[in-house]
């Protein structure tokens, strides 16, 4: 048969490439060691199974589940999206910068500043505070260059975001957010031309990656300062409730629930970014594949609360609407899933900007609305930056 689709993230394999002819028991046995329990075939480049859904029936019935779960909570935002892009635009810049430092002194043997760190993850926690999706909106826009710093930044961002969708007192979420920040400075021992790598990994890099885990661990607990929860999420952010992960094969609840939070926001970020060797896949998409994988990996409760707290179409995400228009994600809905607040800029049928103007979804024919998505678009693809239009008083 012919591998398509591991049905995993790429830190959980041991394969050089995530397509192949399989041509050896021992090639199973390597599947079934890994903690897969499931892959995608395909049935033109190798044999077929009768009884196996098609992609397309595994797609509807999953994508089917995802709308009845992920019914977005309802997020009380203290100012508007527009009013704290601005703030959560410096935060980033700022946050980047500090963890472009960590990583830069941890590498000349120095112990992690906590004092600094806290400041940021402090900014962070009030931008997700006053409006989540302004800063988690501009996180979701990453460079290959830059990924390794920006994600920190993100997963710190999410992490944040998560446990107050969860109901998680303040003095957690801060600790959390810390770990998020945190959680891979042991990849600053990580050679670039490894971390940074185009191609596939050889088995020797990919068992000098899977050390950050207990690198990152061991120089934290240089900083006396650092408290247990930002240790156990840097040391334990790959562990999977199967036992598959690593460093420690934990299973089950023996993984705290604040690292089994952060599993889930570090797999997402990573799914939707660009890499080097790797495009980032549409949020929906990610999310779709979080929850097949939680049958296994992922606590299915903490990845259904994940996907009600940053909804199928988070802020940033470009969507086409059934006009032909192009439009940005701006706000979700409090109780309908599909049918978000979007500011549309662009006419895919004329192939020119329009004047932009907000529309929100959930309201029918003459009250705003009158369209709907029909599906997640490249901005790659039609050259352009829907980044611009989150706010319309800066289009």
């Amino acid at each position: 048969m012919y591998i398509h689709d591991l049905s995993c993230d790429w830190m959980t394999h041991p394969f050089v490439r995530n397509r192949f002819l399989l041509r050896s028991d021992d090639e199973i046995r390597k599947i079934m060691q890994a903690g897969i329990h499931d892959v995608v075939i395909d049935s033109g480049k190798g044999l077929d199974v009768q009884d196996a859904p098609t992609v397309a029936q595994a797609r509807a019935e999953t994508e089917r589940e995802l709308v009845q779960i992920a019914a977005p909570l309802q997020v009380v935002t203290r100012v508007s999206l527009g009013m704290e892009l601005a703030r959560a635009t410096q935060v980033r810049r700022q946050a980047t910068s500090l963890v472009r430092t960590v990583m830069a002194d941890v590498r000349l043997g120095k112990a992690v500043e906590l004092d600094r760190v806290q400041h940021t993850v402090q900014d962070i926690t009030e931008s997700i505070l006053r409006n989540p999706g302004a800063l988690v909106g501009l996180l979701r826009i990453k460079t290959k260059d830059d990924y390794t710093f920006l994600h920190s930044v993100s997963v710190c961002a999410l992490l944040v975001a998560f446990c107050r969708s969860r109901g998680i007192d303040a003095t957690t979420t801060h600790q959390a957010g810390l770990g998020g920040l945190l959680h891979d400075t042991g990849k600053a021992l990580v050679p670039d031309s490894v971390l940074n790598k185009p191609g596939p990994l050889t088995p020797e890099e990919f068992t000098l990656i899977k050390r950050h885990p207990r690198d990152g661990y061991d120089i934290l607990r240089q900083s006396p300062e650092v408290g247990a929860i930002p240790l156990d999420i840097a040391l334990h952010h790959h562990e999977r409730r199967d036992g598959s992960g690593y460093p420690d094969q934990l299973a089950g609840d023996a993984i705290s629930e604040l690292a089994q939070m952060a599993a889930i926001v570090d797999v997402y970020d990573a799914l939707t970014s660009d890499r080097s060797y790797h495009k980032g896949i549409p949020a929906a998409e990610a999310l779709r594949k979080i929850y097949e994988w939680s049958k296994f990996h992922f606590n299915p409760v903490f990845a259904q609360d994940f996907m009600r707290c940053v909804g199928i179409y988070p802020v940033g995400t470009m969507v086409m609407l059934e006009s032909g228009r192009l439009a940005v994600v701006i706000e979700a809905h409090e109780s309908n899933l599909l049918a978000p607040k979007v500011n549309v800029f662009f006419s895919t049928k004329s192939k020119t900007y329009i004047k932009p103007e907000t529309v929100d979804l959930s309201r029918g024919f003459g009250f705003g609305g009158a369209d709907k998505i029909v599906g997640h678009e490249s901005a790659a693809k039609w050259q352009v930056d829907p980044m611009r239009f989150l706010s319309l008083a800066d289009a």
